[in-house]
């Protein structure tokens, strides 16, 4: 392999035998009698004769050029891809579930303001997810503990990468006498130790979302570049991930819409409120308020509290603000049961105000009522619309959708997450949420979310008491005697639906004058909605359930909550099911039956201990930390994140994480216009007069081929394509005019205002920073241009070994680009 500075230099490539028919010179200007001469033989052709789409590259040291061969006594394309081709695919495989065409871009100042308010936001999420307590100055850090590590457990060095905890023992080190304490590592091909307070530093733990799975292999300590290549893959994978947040981000903060107008009725409707707000709620409601009166931007905020610590009354607040504003807003709920609630809480705030309907889209509707209602909410009659994710569906036409309030929306599913996602560049958001999925929370605390946090108990709350036990009958009758012998309900809660029978016949024969009833998600929905009412009016007193009631749910009555295998429901939903009772001034009991501690993993017995910390009122976002601490923080962005997550452990990719979005100002690329893009190098194509006689307009098609290139990569691509659908494969002369077009395209996007070559060496003016050079050339997927380029006075230089032929040194140019481009989903554009 070649050192920094030199590359593989290409063979000769012989050039193809000149083609004896009349043919025309292209560049990229077209001068008056060029244009003329084409023209003159287009009007010469006497039909349109098709063209074979085939086409066969030949690669030599890296680098393909496009090849003919005779068939039939006429020049044929092979049919393997061509380097533009590839291109495209390349491009198309990293825009994979974006939108086709360019991203988003903004002004530089604009980008400097957001980004800025980014890096501040972030700053105090980390100090809020680290504790205030450690001081604000101080950087936040995953780096490991050895003392809390255990034999077997496997952790992460920085340099050497992922070994197997072996334990901490004594050792008198080389030219020594005193014994160090020192940690010992089994990596793949031998030991490694190094003193405690080094490990400190350079120790991470290994783990993954997916706590079954563990490392494909340790590392080698004889190989650390292998090692070296992991880590460089998911530095590279963090950084995508933030630039496409921060596109995502950018892109929402040029939306606009003018802000809503400061409307008095709103003192009169909180008035109505029937309960003195706490002071966080106070606080949520101001910044709410502020969101839609005072920006310009779409609201996207996640309000985070405790059950009954009055989240819908901030919704309620910031729906009458649009309703006022003359708009329509939409209440998503995951469960029918949550949405009728919401439906009913709803009617009642707003029963003042007869001009404003409130509607209620579910699945006990008829089919004639749904299309009613569908036909109201197209038409603006629905002024709030209630359901689950019907909701979403394509055949919901908002007239005038102002507002989405999302309920509980971890408990959707991916598609309809992504559908939410969808709005948030249309209209305002607010989520609402008693433990965000780590995903939400990563969100809130790393800037790209706002949040408000209510933790603060409404003064008739009393705490819940949790009982965390192995499962016992005599404990589950002894709780269910208890909550009966004070007139109040009981919930019991299993994992499943098989199983509930045998819990009803268990508690029929204990309680046989007791009413007792079964809900789940596969009933009817007419019998589920009477099973829900009737336990809601007291009339049920036992209510043997799956976790369909986890969200919403709001019986005073109902103060003791029983939950069998606790094991298998995860951190967030216990604490959801622990908040259904409680709503009431009674003391309310929660207990949590597990069959064996020996039975459980370590994951599971954390939720537990987390669980059982966790018993005051309003940590539900202290406790979604602690779940984001046991789970990791999850997918970002979609399941393409495990194997980058994979290659370094959760630990280390967030502290890379963090990192990069402190820097995330150094990671910009400011590309250049097209039109002032040069490329200084001698090579004119001649088109034959064959292929120009197949061309219907070879001068307008050309002018549509510079137009297209200087409109964005996307435009070029769907040009070339059409062309080659249109007239199968272009000969060997087009496709150079082509790569010209995409060499000065790529350039203009990556900041390269000028080509150009002086004897063996190929430099590129640029306004990129070294910072960023770097990362695109750690990024790139082959060494032979990765270990050629350097970067000096704003330009970036290459040596060749020797002078290359004019068309050999334009298809080097095309491929260094294009290994360019694979970095750009990882640079922010402005």
């Amino acid at each position: 392999m070649a050192s920094l500075g030199t590359t593989l230099l290409p063979l000769s490539l012989s050039r193809s035998r000149s083609d004896p028919s009349p043919s025309f010179c292209f560049g990229f200007s077209f001068s008056l009698a060029l244009r003329k001469a084409v023209e003159r033989e287009c009007c010469a052709r006497c039909r349109r004769r098709p063209l074979s789409s085939r086409v066969r590259a030949v690669v030599t040291q890296g680098i393909p050029v496009a090849r003919t061969v005779k068939a039939n006594g006429r020049e044929r394309i092979s049919d393997e891809h061509d380097d533009i081709s590839i291109l495209h695919e390349k491009i198309r495989r990293e825009s994979s579930g974006k939108r086709e065409g360019p991203q988003t871009t903004m002004a530089s100042a604009e980008a400097d303001k957001y980004i800025q308010m980014v890096k501040m936001q972030q700053q105090r999420g980390l100090r809020k997810l680290k504790g205030e307590k450690e001081g604000a100055g101080e950087g936040f850090s995953y780096k490991v503990d050895p003392y809390t590590l255990r034999p077997g457990d496997y952790v992460v060095h920085k340099k050497v990468g992922i070994g197997r905890f072996v334990g901490t023992r004594f050792d008198v080190r080389k030219g020594s006498t005193e014994p160090v304490e020192c940690v010992f590592i089994e990596y793949a091909d031998g030991m490694a130790k190094l003193p405690v307070k080094q490990a400190a530093r350079m120790l991470y733990r290994y783990s993954l979302p997916n706590e079954t799975k563990k490392p494909r292999a340790l590392s080698k300590l004889s190989d650390p570049s292998a090692w070296e290549k992991r880590r460089i893959k998911g530095k590279f994978a963090v950084q995508k991930m933030i630039v496409d947040l921060m596109e995502l981000y950018l892109h929402r903060l040029k939306q606009k819409r003018p802000p809503y107008p400061k409307t008095p009725a709103l003192d009169e409707f909180a008035a109505q409120f029937p309960y003195k707000p706490t002071p966080d709620q106070e606080q949520a409601f101001l910044d709410v308020y502020k969101d839609l009166t005072e920006r310009e931007t779409p609201m996207d905020r996640l309000i985070c509290g405790d059950v009954g610590f009055g989240k819908t009354e901030v919704a309620l607040r910031a729906i009458f603000c649009i309703i006022a504003a003359g708009k329509q807003a939409m209440v998503l709920a995951p469960t029918i049961v949550l949405a009728k609630q919401h439906y009913e809480v709803i009617s009642e705030r707003f029963a003042r105000y007869p001009d404003i309907k409130v509607g209620l889209l579910s699945r006990f509707q008829t089919k004639a009522e749904k299309e009613e209602y569908l036909a109201m909410i197209r038409q603006g009659l629905l002024d709030i619309v209630v359901g689950t994710h019907a909701l979403l569906g394509t055949r919901v036409v908002y007239n005038n959708l102002g507002l989405l309030v999302v309920d509980e929306e971890q408990r959707f599913g991916v598609k309809q997450k992504e559908r939410i996602a969808s709005f948030k560049t249309s209209v305002d958001v607010l989520t609402l949420s008693a433990t965000p999925i780590p995903r939400t929370l990563y969100l809130a605390l790393t800037g790209f979310r706002d949040a408000s946090l209510i933790a603060t108990p409404p003064p008739e709350r009393v705490p819940i008491k949790t009982h965390l036990s192995p499962f016992s009958e005599e404990k589950v009758l002894s709780a269910i005697n208890f909550e009966l012998a004070r007139g109040g309900q009981v919930f019991y809660v299993l994992p499943r639906i098989k199983g509930l029978e045998d819990v009803v016949d268990f508690l029929e024969q204990s309680f046989p004058d007791v009413p007792i009833a079964i809900a789940h998600g596969k009933q009817y929905s007419k019998l589920l909605e009477d099973t829900m009412e009737k336990f809601a009016l007291g009339e049920t007193k036992i209510l043997v359930c799956t976790n369909i009631v986890e969200s919403g749910l709001d019986i005073q009555n109902a103060n003791t909550i029983i939950v069998q295998d606790v094991h298998k429901f995860g951190l967030a939903q216990l604490y959801q099911l622990r908040g259904r009772v409680g709503r009431a001034d009674k003391e309310a009991h929660a207990y949590l039956f597990y069959p064996d501690k020996a039975t459980l993993s370590d994951q599971a017995l954390e939720r537990l201990a987390a669980l059982e910390e966790c018993r005051d009122l309003g940590q539900g976002f202290n406790l979604a930390e602690r779940d984001m601490a046991i789970r990791g923080f999850g997918n970002i962005f979609g399941e393409q994140q495990t194997g980058d997550v994979g290659n370094v452990g959760i630990d280390l990719f967030f502290e890379m994480l963090f990192e990069s979005l402190s820097k995330v100002d150094e990671h910009r690329l400011v590309p250049v216009n097209y039109k002032n893009v040069q490329l200084d190098i001698d090579i004119r194509p001649q088109l034959s007069s064959e292929y120009i006689n197949r061309l219907e307009n070879p001068v307008e098609l050309i002018n549509e081929a510079e137009k297209a290139a200087g409109k964005d990569i996307w435009s070029l691509m769907q040009f070339t394509e059409q062309l080659r659908r249109q007239y199968g494969k272009e000969p060997r002369s087009m496709e150079i005019l082509l790569k010209k077009l995409y060499v000065r395209r790529m350039a203009a996007d990556l900041g390269i205002s000028k080509i150009y070559t002086f004897g063996k060496v190929v430099g590129m003016r640029t306004s990129m920073s070294k910072r960023v050079f770097r990362l695109i050339v750690e990024s790139m997927p082959t060494d032979i241009f990765r270990n050629s380029l350097v970067f000096e006075d704003n330009q970036i230089k290459a040596e060749l070994l020797l002078e290359l032929p004019s068309e050999q040194l334009l298809n080097w140019i095309f491929q260094c680009l294009a290994e360019f481009y694979d970095a750009m989903p990882a640079l922010i554009k402005c």
